[in-house]
């Protein structure tokens, strides 16, 4: 599906910018027209449920809510004692991009640095170590995202020795799932649904970041943490008296498999993207197989290319150059991505250096 931009420059900026796929339309459109329970308790969000249940292949509690700052927030509260923290890489979406909404509810976010966005039992287990006593707050969740905000992806290894260590120590693992769509289809990924909710205690389905018009599905796997969780959502303001309107478009996703082909379809891009770059010579900041694409460009190219394109900057090196994010979506047409590789070719000519043959993708 091809979506008209604002302006003559091409959008590379998010995946959240378009509206919603046509046929989640249609299934907001069609429950629209119907008298449907309040709060969640419709047909639509139940079948929805089931679907999710049947991708885990294991009972779990799902709950349908309208953002993924709002599902942190609720999640974590829910799941933590007034006197407990989560670890998070420092990179993370809760310690960056949230204006302080988990510390607002009482709870501090311990940071941890990681060089891809990605945390691993030997970068937790000084930070658990660190806080020993009552005189400072105890590590009880760890935070991680998948994928990454660098884009990264985890390996169901590494998913798995984070579940080992996790449960060896008393510790949660809680998957923010914004971009999960992008990480289980990206080449080679080895983790599914199944997989995810046998390490993790709870985690969420994005839906904003993947074609639908709002909500995550968050999945409770730990039936320790199921308790009164609606009391939670009601009392934070997260309850959608119109829950029909979240609940529709899940289960539109996932009656056969249309999270996953838009999510398929923005990887594609993203691939196409790290092919004209790698043809031009330009280094990437990571490594990162999803639909997160940052190069390392001069800061006047950055400049310029600004122009033409719509795109974030990521972080300014101080040595003349800047890592910019390149971002695709479940809407992103190829004709965009050629007319990228026009104009950038225009900006930046290729190295001669440069090998025809693009970079091999992995996480």
């Amino acid at each position: 599906m091809e979506v008209a931009t604002d302006n003559a420059r091409i959008s590379l900026r998010n995946d959240y910018s378009e509206g919603a796929h046509p046929r989640l339309l249609q299934a907001l459109a069609v429950a629209s027209a119907e008298v449907n329970r309040g709060y969640g308790l419709d047909v639509h969000s139940a079948r929805a449920a089931a679907l999710i249940r049947d991708r885990l292949g294991r009972d779990a509690d799902i709950h349908f809510l309208a953002g993924g700052t709002q599902t942190n927030l609720v999640a974590l509260a829910a799941f933590l004692r007034p006197h407990e923290a989560v670890i998070a890489p420092a990179s993370g979406h809760i310690a960056t991009h949230e204006t302080g909404a988990i510390e607002a509810s009482g709870h501090k976010v311990l940071t941890v640095a990681t060089p891809d966005g990605k945390l691993s039992p030997a970068l937790v287990g000084p930070c658990v170590d660190g806080h020993a006593g009552e005189h400072m707050v105890k590590p009880r969740v760890v935070y991680i995202s998948n994928s990454t905000e660098w884009g990264t992806v985890y390996s169901a290894a590494e998913l798995q020795a984070l579940g080992v260590f996790c449960r060896d120590r008393d510790l949660l693992l809680y998957v923010d799932g914004a971009r999960l769509a992008s990480a289980l289809t990206t080449p080679g990924n080895d983790v599914d649904l199944a997989l995810l909710s046998t390490e993790a205690d709870a985690f969420y389905i994005g839906g904003t970041k993947n074609g639908a018009l709002l909500g995550e599905a968050l999945v409770i796997v730990n039936p320790m943490l199921r308790a009164d969780f609606r009391h939670i959502i009601k009392q934070r303001g997260a309850m959608l008296a119109k829950g029909m309107a979240v609940g529709a478009q899940f289960e539109a996703l996932f009656e056969d498999g249309l999270y996953f082909v838009l999510a398929t379809h923005a990887n594609a891009m993203a691939d196409r993207l790290r092919e004209i770059l790698h043809q031009a010579g330009v280094p990437l900041a990571v490594d990162s197989p999803s639909n997160q694409v940052f190069p390392v460009l001069p800061d006047a190219v950055v400049e310029r290319l600004q122009q033409y394109v719509e795109f974030e900057t990521w972080e300014r090196r101080g040595d003349g150059s800047t890592v910019i994010r390149l971002m695709t979506s479940w809407a992103t047409p190829e004709s965009d991505i050629e007319a990228f590789a026009a104009t950038f070719s225009s900006l930046y000519p290729a190295s001669p250096a440069a090998t025809a043959a693009p970079q091999a993708q992995g996480a």
